[in-house]
């Protein structure tokens, strides 16, 4: 399975949800509304998820195992960090 595209969607309000985003596995599949979230240690992913009758979210989707939930992640947000910096490379470009 490869991951060939990725969109990062950056969320301008304050608050710990940082993007959503869209990828795209092997040109046939895609998963939207994946959330780059910003926690105490930092930045990570959470899987689309829906509000249950109990109350907790449940993942719609998600990876299997963990190596492939941290290949996702890594990913996700080398383009998240990508987008940053090409954000501030225009800011100061404008200057």
């Amino acid at each position: 399975m490869q991951i060939t595209d990725v969109r990062v969607r950056k969320v301008e309000k304050e608050g710990k949800l940082k993007a959503v985003v869209s990828i795209t596995l092997d040109d046939e599949f895609v998963v939207h509304d994946i959330k780059v979230i910003e926690g105490e240690k930092g930045l990570f992913i959470a899987m689309p998820s829906k509000k249950a009758a109990d109350g907790e979210y449940r993942d719609i989707a998600h990876p299997i195992n963990s190596g492939t939930r941290e290949r996702i992640q890594k990913i996700i947000l080398e383009r998240y960090e990508q987008g940053l910096e090409n954000e501030t490379e225009n800011v100061i470009g404008e200057m």
